[in-house]
C-alpha cells in the first residue's frame, strides 16, 4: 500500500461518509434531476426508496471499511470494487435522467479513486 492508495482510501472513505451520513438531506449541485435531498435524487432515477437505503447501507459500510483499511492492509480491495459498481450504477443514471456532464464529475473521480485502490492494492 502506498501513501497515494491511501490518500485514495482517505478520500473516499471520508467522502462517502459525508455524502450518506452529513449531506443526505441537502440540496448540492451534483444531485440528479432537480433533486434536493438523496431521497428525491433517487426518486428523479425512478428508483425506489427502499434502494436508496441499500446503497446508502453500502456506501456506509464501504466508507467505514475503506478507512479501517488504513490500518489493515488487504481489505481495502473489497469495498473499492462495490463503489466501483455503485459509481458505475451512478453515471448510468446521470446519464438515464439526461443531466448536464458536470453532474457526473464527482461519481467518476470516486470511481477513479477506487480503480487507484484496487490496482494499489494488487502491487
Amino acid at each position: 500500500m502506498t501513501i497515494i492508495t491511501q490518500i485514495a482510501q482517505l478520500i473516499v472513505g471520508l467522502g462517502l461518509l459525508n455524502v450518506w451520513l452529513i449531506r443526505f438531506n441537502k440540496a448540492t449541485a451534483y444531485r440528479g434531476g432537480a433533486a434536493q435531498s438523496m431521497k428525491q435524487e433517487f426518486a428523479a432515477y425512478g428508483l425506489p426508496e427502499w434502494f436508496c437505503y441499500v446503497v446508502g447501507g453500502l456506501k456506509v459500510i464501504s466508507g467505514v471499511t475503506l478507512l479501517f483499511g488504513l490500518f489493515v492492509p488487504g481489505i481495502a480491495v473489497y469495498p473499492a470494487a462495490v463503489v466501483s459498481v455503485l459509481m458505475l450504477g451512478a453515471l448510468a443514471m446521470h446519464v438515464k435522467v439526461h443531466d448536464p456532464l458536470k453532474k457526473s464529475v464527482p461519481a467518476a473521480c470516486v470511481l477513479a479513486l477506487c480503480a487507484l485502490i484496487i490496482l494499489g492494492s494488487a502491487a
